[in-house]
């Protein structure tokens, strides 16, 4: 005669809400950008006032700029997915250079220029010496809108290498040694140039520094 089954021993319970592990996506593959970044253009992809963004340029999703550049300035700026390569390309200790073609308002002088590689003192304190030397006139695209010139001042084009990323530091060091700058375009930060992209255009480059 057979034996009825026993009765199941229930299992304890620790009144807790079983938890369902989820998978974890996979996290996104590291993305860099090079964009020329257009005159009157603000660095960041939403503005309330209906300013000009990289929005209007840069339809990747999940990229964010790598530093920034001043809205009246122009030319290169890195845009990445990736915290780690954002924060060594932006933060000033990696000591990446950064290269401005600047015209200037006068007519440098060596004194001027020479200042300009020492440091100058500026009222957040002295900048690292730069790397300064007159430039022939570059072959850029035109401005828009224009510069605007005085017509009995004489203009001059500069390339300065720096290795900080104060606010306006260009700008603010043209001016201390009396040359106001009248056009500002980055051309290259570290390893990376902005040859062959045109104001608006955008390639994609190995994520890697």
């Amino acid at each position: 005669m057979s034996r009825p089954p026993r009765p199941a021993t229930p299992r304890p319970h620790s009144g807790k809400p079983a938890v369902r592990r989820m998978a974890k996506a996979a996290p996104a593959a590291p993305r860099l950008l090079l964009l020329n970044k257009p005159f009157d253009v603000l660095t960041q992809f939403n503005d309330e006032q209906g300013r000009a963004t990289l929005k209007d340029f840069v339809s990747v999703p999940g990229v964010y700029p790598a530093g920034r550049l001043d809205r009246d300035s122009e030319g290169l700026l890195l845009l990445t997915n990736d915290g780690g390569l954002q924060a060594r390309i932006a933060d000033p200790k990696h000591k990446l250079t950064k290269t401005y073609w600047v015209q200037v308002e006068g007519e440098p002088s060596e004194t001027q220029l020479q200042q300009l590689r020492e440091g100058v003192q500026l009222n957040d304190g002295p900048t690292l010496p730069a790397e300064a030397r007159l430039l022939e006139e570059p072959q850029l695209w035109p401005r828009n809108p224009p510069v605007r010139f005085r017509k009995s001042v004489p203009t001059a084009w500069l390339e300065l290498v720096i290795r900080e990323g104060r606010n306006r530091q260009v700008r603010r060091m043209t001016a201390a040694v009396g040359l106001p700058t009248l056009r500002l375009v980055r051309v290259r930060i570290g390893p990376w140039s902005l040859e062959g992209l045109q104001p608006g255009e955008w390639k994609e480059v190995e994520a890697r520094l």
